[in-house]
């Protein structure tokens, strides 16, 4: 029995990843790294800030200036680029509101938590959600499967009575891992990723059905 949703936010809720990818590019390029648009990516997409932190401190120890100090240098970048096109990713905060009004919603990201209470207050679902976790709150990244534990734990429910809304193969994953069922969004003009391990795929999460998830197969737009 389903008894609790969970969201990603970054390419679920909002149409930000491309955004991130063209900020932390910019904020590289700016301390003198070189970085392809390929790169970006590779680092960006359904990686938490805290991996791709870790990962460019790996690869350039000179950006060691801490996960936070990162954090707020490449955010002015990216609220630039934000500020000027609607990010919402309207079938998705369709489905958000429409679930929350039976079930209890909570969204966990691989985001600072300065930035999902950001995108929080841009999509004003601030009270239809029992809480939110950002990178801070889990020790470990998705593909880890900690993220969705804490949350079910939370929450009061068995991961297995948890459904989680995702767009990343390692979102996919992580909810897998878990004991969760998942739901993949995959939207027609988004960054190609492997969403095979989803339960469901679907090209607009507006038209998500409960009870889709009761077969065993799994089935795709």
């Amino acid at each position: 029995m389903i008894r609790a949703f969970l969201f990603d936010l970054d390419g679920t809720l909002l149409d930000t990843e491309t955004l991130w990818v063209r900020a932390l590019r910019a904020w590289l390029l700016e301390n003198g790294v070189p970085c392809t648009d390929a790169e970006a990516v590779a680092l960006v997409y359904g990686h938490s800030w805290r991996d791709i932190y870790a990962e460019i401190v790996r690869r350039h120890p000179h950006l060691g200036i801490g996960e936070q100090a990162a954090g707020e240098a490449t955010r002015p970048h990216f609220r630039r680029l934000r500020d000027r096109t609607d990010v919402r990713i309207p079938g998705s905060v369709a489905l958000l509101r429409r679930l929350a009004a039976t079930y209890p919603v909570a969204i966990v990201s691989g985001s600072p938590r300065a930035d999902v209470a950001d995108g929080i207050g841009l999509l004003g679902i601030g009270p239809l959600l029992r809480f939110y976790l950002g990178a801070e709150d889990y020790p470990r990244g998705k593909p880890d499967p900690s993220g969705f534990l804490l949350a079910a734990e939370r929450l009061g429910e068995a991961p297995a009575g948890c459904v989680v809304f995702e767009d990343s193969a390692a979102g996919v994953r992580a909810a897998k891992a878990a004991g969760m069922r998942c739901v993949a969004l995959a939207r027609p003009d988004a960054h190609r990723q492997d969403l095979a391990g989803a339960d469901l795929v679907l090209a607009d999460l507006e038209a998500f059905d409960p009870h889709a998830l009761r077969g065993t197969g799994r089935h795709h737009p």
